[in-house]
């Protein structure tokens, strides 16, 4: 089994917040701001740098309005 950090799951994920980032306008600091952090934080998850565990993932999801349940079943689906 592949290490989970460069994983295509984890990549899918990756890509699926920074899209979605994106896609409301959103620059990486100013979701950082939202999330509490600094931007390399954003952008180590966005470029797969960095794993997200479910309480991160939740929070970012509601920050960019991200479905979780739709990208968990992507994702699955993969």
């Amino acid at each position: 089994m592949p290490k989970s950090l460069h994983s295509k799951r984890h990549l899918m994920i990756a890509a699926a917040l920074a899209e979605q980032r994106r896609s409301k306008g959103l620059s990486q600091a100013q979701v950082a701001k939202a999330f509490g952090r600094h931007q390399p934080f954003i952008a180590n998850i966005e470029s797969g740098q960095r794993r997200v565990d479910l309480v991160e993932l939740l929070e970012l999801a509601e920050i960019i309005d991200l479905d979780v349940l739709a990208l968990v079943k992507q994702v699955m689906d993969s």
